[in-house]
């Protein structure tokens, strides 16, 4: 896998509308405005924008293509440096005919975003291109101030390039503005011991966009790899999740991980819940051996760290602790 350049101040960043095009309407105006301060006062980064990211909805779900020559034009432009999708929504996958492979494997740069942007994700790994579970733009205008455990992380992965990075656990979350204690911490649903193994996941409901594209992983590709799940912020009832696992476990999936880690649900909506479909999951698919750590600090529940696609990762199932055992960029 190649990994992208680490960023810098100074450097500019892309902002790109891959699947909701609400980011040009004008109710997100003043969030677009804050988000792109932020990003320029916190890490010294120059922001633009692609020539349609603010077309607005309406034109952004009617031209998919658009959609994806601004991403393209973004990696082949040698001023930009990084790229991040605006935000979610659910039709990524419309962009996978328009896709030039070969552009992001000759023009690596950081990606970042979350949510329907699994989409885009699979498409850089496809690539082989390392990118990054992480905020998207609109994350750094949710709050009235920038938040301090995603600010480190972005920080440390993707400008510091720390290595052994550990993804610690965040004593808090946030329900709208308020700020609440999380005193459950990585809570460790099965199995024992240190494993190892490449990150490799998304947003479970995005996942069912891309089996059986050519963007879908084969596979021997998920032999061995830790998982990275979680759920969106529309909080499928918890059946419904089910049903997403026994996917996974029928295409063998889940029995060739070496871990997995599951992100932290949305206000806690369904937590006890999830929690059972999971095990129960586990059980069906005769993976109750299979170290599964849950509550952690990725995808739609703020705050989040950064996950990066491609790395080696270790899961201490006795310490409930995730280590990053390598550098995510250069």
């Amino acid at each position: 896998m190649i990994k992208p350049q680490r960023l810098h101040k100074g450097e500019t960043v892309a902002v790109v509308s891959l699947s909701a095009g609400l980011l040009g309407e004008d109710q997100y105006e003043e969030l677009f405005w804050k988000a792109k301060s932020r990003l320029e006062q916190c890490y010294g980064l120059n922001v633009v924008t692609m020539p349609h990211t603010l077309s607005g909805n309406d034109y952004i779900y009617e031209h998919p293509w658009d959609r994806a020559q601004d991403l393209m034009d973004a990696f082949r432009d040698t001023n930009i440096q990084g790229i991040i999708c605006a935000m979610g929504g659910d039709d990524t996958i419309r962009l996978l005919p328009y896709i030039d492979f070969d552009v992001i494997r000759q023009n690596p740069k950081i990606f970042t975003g979350f949510s329907d942007t699994t989409t885009n994700h699979l498409m850089m790994y496809h690539a082989g291109l390392i990118s990054y579970y992480a905020p998207d733009f609109l994350t750094f205008a949710a709050f009235d101030e920038a938040d301090d455990y995603t600010f480190e992380a972005v920080e440390r992965v993707l400008f510091k390039a720390q290595n052994r990075y550990q993804i610690r656990k965040c004593p808090y979350y946030y329900n709208d503005e308020e700020k609440l204690p999380d005193e459950q911490g990585y809570e460790l649903l099965q199995g024992s011991g240190v494993v190892r193994g490449r990150l490799l996941g998304g947003c479970l409901e995005a996942f069912f966009m891309s089996i059986g594209t050519e963007i879908w992983p084969k596979s021997w590709e998920w032999k061995n790899k830790i998982l990275f799940l979680e759920i969106s912020n529309d909080c499928p009832q918890p059946q419904q999740v089910l049903y997403y696992l026994r996917n996974l476990g029928a295409q063998g999936i889940l029995q060739n991980a070496a871990g997995i880690l599951f992100g932290k649900p949305f206000r806690n909506v369904y937590y006890n819940e999830y929690k059972d479909v999971i095990l129960q999951a586990m059980y069906e698919s005769q993976c109750e051996h299979i170290p599964v750590l849950y509550n952690v600090n990725f995808g739609h529940q703020a705050p989040i760290n950064v996950i990066p696609y491609g790395i080696m990762c270790e899961l201490n199932a006795d310490l409930k602790r995730i280590t990053l055992l390598e550098k995510a960029v250069k």
